[in-house]
């Protein structure tokens, strides 16, 4: 099952493909849009690839100008890591003085499966835009993210099938302490997705992310276990809302969040995509929704059984 879909909007902004607005000749303003900046490597007419385009496009908007990237495809996705792609942004630093934000690998399934996507070290986008509020990233194949320090970046997410442990090591040894908004699709083990709870344990800590008030730890196929750390950790108190969605949460995951500190001071709790049953679910309701905090449960899923052995699967919502 795969949730991969074009970004509609970047801080804010709406996104629209550079390729077909330059094509109709009525470019709007650099600091308007969000600008997809990508390429179709099965164009059967040939055509720019990924580096002659972001050169075309660098020099038809105003780069300083330009608020919100977008980075598409750039390539066969399994053969050619983002490397390139990496090296051309840091390269563009001094032309692109106002950017704020960038998603890089916004490629629908379509054009790759989320675990097809090949990345690599990211962190040089971040060190090259100290002045980045904004940075999300789809794919973890070969993703690197050693710690950093950066004082600007208030939204940091990713979008996979599979998160290295290593990455999320990486990211609790950073130092961001304008970070707001932290959001991880850990994934399963098939995919890369190797990240335990130990791992998590700096992004729990209370205090780490000061500014710290969305926290999302999901799509995992270890979520009861998440919510058991979850329902413990010094951070949540800042929170206001927490994400635990997309995975395999059953009755014990959930039994730990209600039988732990309180969550009455969120405004939301999210939760969909789960295995519950109807009477915990309703039991979470009674217990927070009198405090006004929202809870979605949406996305009620119905394990599936192996008739032979009595064997019970449970899916993640993004693997492959």
């Amino acid at each position: 099952m795969t949730r991969q879909q074009h970004l509609t909007e970047l801080l804010g902004l709406p996104v629209v493909d550079f390729a077909d607005v330059s094509a109709k000749g009525d470019l709007p303003a650099a600091d308007s849009v969000a600008w997809r900046v990508g390429v179709d490597p099965y164009d059967d007419e040939g055509g720019e690839d990924f580096e002659e385009r972001w050169r075309r496009f660098l020099g038809t908007v105003d780069p300083a100008g330009v608020r919100a990237v977008v980075i598409g495809q750039w390539g066969e996705p399994y053969d050619n890591d983002s490397g390139e792609v990496v090296s051309l942004l840091v390269g563009a630093r001094d032309r692109l003085t106002g950017l704020r934000a960038v998603f890089l690998a916004d490629l629908e399934m379509e054009e790759a499966e989320i675990s097809w996507i090949e990345q690599s070290d990211v962190t040089p986008v971040l060190e090259a835009y100290p002045a980045l509020e904004e940075f999300g990233v789809r794919g973890g194949s070969g993703l690197r993210f050693p710690a950093v320090r950066h004082e600007a970046l208030r939204r940091l997410w990713f979008e996979t099938g599979g998160l290295p442990g290593e990455v999320v090591r990486g990211v609790g040894a950073c130092t961001l302490p304008a970070l707001e908004y932290l959001e991880m699709w850990l994934g399963v083990s098939d995919y890369g997705g190797d990240a335990g709870v130990a791992d998590l344990a700096p992004l729990l800590e209370g205090g780490r992310f000061p500014r710290l008030r969305h926290l999302g730890l999901q799509d995992s196929e270890i979520q009861d276990e998440i919510a058991a750390a979850v329902a413990s950790a010094p951070v949540v108190a800042q929170l206001r809302s927490l994400s635990l969605s997309m995975g395999v949460l059953t009755d014990a995951g959930a039994e730990a969040l209600l039988t732990g500190q309180p969550l009455t001071h969120l405004a939301e709790l999210d939760l969909h995509h789960h295995y519950l049953s109807e009477p915990m679910m309703r039991r979470l309701r009674e217990a927070l929704e009198p405090a006004g905090v929202r809870v979605d449960l949406s996305e009620c899923e119905e394990p599936e059984s192996d008739g032979d052995d009595g064997t019970v699967w449970r899916y993640v919502a993004v693997s492959e």
